[in-house]
């Protein structure tokens, strides 16, 4: 068994996250949100650090990596877990981040989902974007709407990501995963496609540039429920990122377009647990209501966490209410909350405990 394998048998069986295998340093796993040396390993040089990649890629893949000194792609390794894997180089020589992909799907219930994500799950047409920074657990989420789809509801879904993660047995939906750069040229590319594949569902493993948004945005108004997310923190900047993508000549019309797609954001962060052996994920929801589009179009953004909390009882809630309910019921530390809220002074002047 190759070192890479062996550190990945080692991750998984100590329930971390991410392997850190870079030239130069000792490798490193995450676990339990922190990164740590794994004991009684040497320090990666150049050559060891590239040799042990070597052995995971294929020849296509390597050679790409080496043309451009980036490569994303998934590596399994039967029986064990799927990964999702990260090559790149960097000033002492190649590197690699793998982070695992879960063998079961964690069903929404397990984790934890507010009741008002299922419900995202029985739409029919519109925009769905779940954001967060990276690691923040989006893939999961998504992940586990989907599920709920599939046990329950006849469905064609399409899912189009950089590489696929997470693989979905067809139950009562049928999937078609498609791999960017394998299976399409690009994001954009397959949404094009995608309108003459009969969907029901479609599933953007990331939407990053203006181009891809667009596409989605129109597939979502031609009555397809797509999924997507952001790198945002918040359902008010997610708005804004959308509409600061277009041009500045086209932004009128993409105002319109989101406020008429547009069905909900769901901003997640994952935090320690208090104690300390694992993490949890808090969330920020907005939802489709009769305010929303009007505030949208007339760019009224700043009245966006107003409205979430005139929504409550819709399901809607706000990041730092959901922190200090987590903090209340001792889930997780002030000090965690604080270090993420929006308010700090609601958290900083003990009122949350």
């Amino acid at each position: 068994m190759g070192l890479i394998n062996q550190l990945l048998t080692q991750l998984k069986e100590e329930g971390g996250s991410d392997l850190h295998f870079t030239s130069g340093l000792e490798p490193r796993m995450r676990r339990a949100g922190l990164v740590s040396t794994v004991e009684g390993q040497p320090v990666l040089t150049r050559e060891s650090a590239g040799r042990a990649m070597r052995e995971i890629a294929d020849e296509d893949q390597w050679a790409a990596f080496e043309k451009s000194g980036d490569l994303d792609f998934a590596y399994a390794i039967p029986g064990l877990a799927r990964f999702r894997v990260n090559f790149f180089m960097q000033e002492n020589g190649p590197g690699t981040v793998m982070r695992i992909i879960p063998e079961k799907i964690v069903p929404l219930d397990k984790l934890g989902a507010p009741e008002a994500i299922y419900k995202l799950a029985n739409l029919t047409s519109g925009l769905v974007l779940v954001t967060g920074p990276t690691g923040s657990g989006k893939s999961t989420t998504l992940a586990g709407v989907i599920n709920y789809i599939n046990e329950n509801q006849a469905k064609h879904i399409v899912t189009i990501e950089e590489p696929v993660e997470f693989v979905h047995q067809n139950q009562k939906s049928v999937f078609s995963h498609r791999e960017v750069g394998h299976h399409t040229k690009s994001f954009a590319n397959a949404l094009r496609a995608v309108i003459r594949q009969d969907p029901d569902v479609v599933l953007v493993g990331e939407m990053r540039d203006y181009e891809t948004i667009s596409l989605a945005m129109t597939a979502a108004e031609m009555g397809t429920l797509v999924f997507g997310t952001l790198h945002t923190n918040n359902a008010a900047k997610t708005i804004d990122r959308i509409i600061d993508a277009f041009p500045a000549a086209e932004q009128t019309q993409a105002r319109t377009m989101l406020s008429e797609s547009l069905q909900a954001v769901v901003s997640q962060l994952l935090l320690r647990t208090a104690d300390g052996k694992g993490r949890c994920a808090v969330y920020e929801i907005l939802l489709r209501t009769s305010g929303l589009p009007n505030l949208i179009r007339e760019g009224n953004i700043p009245m966006i966490p107003s409205l979430i909390q005139a929504g409550k009882r819709d399901g809607m809630q706000a990041m730092d209410d959901c922190l200090a309910g987590f903090v209340q019921s001792g889930k997780i530390t002030r000090e965690a909350a604080l270090h993420v809220a929006m308010d700090k002074s609601r958290f900083e002047s003990g009122a949350v405990r």
